[in-house]
């Protein structure tokens, strides 16, 4: 019987995204510790998307830009049969990162052996999530300008 993740642990739709928070170096290597038999089911690939946006006057779309992203898709086997489906999309430009990532999904997903390096990975991931999240809000809170006092001038005559 496989061990539960905690009722507070992120959502499996969130750890491809809290894996890239960590340096792609520490993902790599996590993935390859693992004894898996990795079979690709898609080859990794990186590339250019177009992030299209419709105006919000007419409703017409338009194309803001391009985005860099990588993709993966993986089938993992163990040494004791147990298999399970992987996959990661970035927007990152880096394919075997998006290999790794998928590897630890599927590692992650059916507890497979090492499973509990992915997960503590994945806590990594939130740790650093959330502390670029403090600092995105304290970059907020110093550009905070006060405009009550705009209206409260007194004039001369």
């Amino acid at each position: 019987m496989s061990t539960p993740l905690p009722p507070e642990f992120p959502l499996r739709s969130r750890w491809g995204a809290l894996l890239a928070q960590l340096p792609a170096g520490q993902v790599r290597t996590t993935a390859a510790a693992l004894e898996l038999e990795v079979v690709d089911i898609t080859l990794p690939q990186s590339g250019l998307g177009l992030m299209q946006l419709n105006d919000t006057a007419l409703n017409d779309g338009f194309y803001l830009g391009e985005i860099p992203i990588a993709r993966a898709h993986v089938r993992v086997k163990s040494a004791d049969g147990q298999e399970s489906e992987g996959g990661a999309v970035l927007l990152d430009d880096r394919a075997r990162l998006a290999r790794a990532i998928a590897v630890l999904d599927a590692a992650l997903a059916a507890r497979l052996p090492g499973w509990e390096a992915a997960a503590t990975l994945v806590e990594q991931g939130m740790a650093a999530h959330e502390q670029l999240a403090q600092a995105r809000r304290a970059l907020l809170a110093r550009t905070h300008v006060d405009f009550s006092l705009l209206g409260q001038e007194e004039e001369d005559e």
